[in-house]
């Protein structure tokens, strides 16, 4: 089985860490971890991503900037937005969009 690559996207450090460590814990998956915009452009531009999470604290013209270039270059992108919740509500928003 390969690995779902998964881009999160977060302005807060600690929290980014979190998530993908949490997104980590399951082995069938791979977090690429990004505080800004132009790191989050650059790390999908490298990576065949399956889903982008998009973290709190992410301005609404940023999360709109971002899906919008996402979806540009691949329409079939799954985008989630997580503002938090526990390990148990991340893995079951992920396990949704990959439906």
């Amino acid at each position: 089985m390969e690995t779902i690559q998964i881009l999160v996207i977060g302005r807060h450090p600690e929290i980014l860490a979190t998530v993908v460590r949490l997104v980590n814990n399951n082995p069938a998956w791979n977090a690429t971890g990004c505080q800004t915009d132009d790191e989050a452009i650059r790390a999908f531009d490298a990576k065949d991503f399956t889903l982008v999470l998009l973290g709190g604290g992410i301005p609404p013209e940023s999360e709109t900037r971002l899906s919008q270039y996402f979806r540009d270059c691949n329409p079939d992108i799954g985008i989630v937005q997580h503002y938090g919740g526990g390990s148990g509500l991340l893995a079951a928003e992920i396990y949704e969009a990959l439906k």
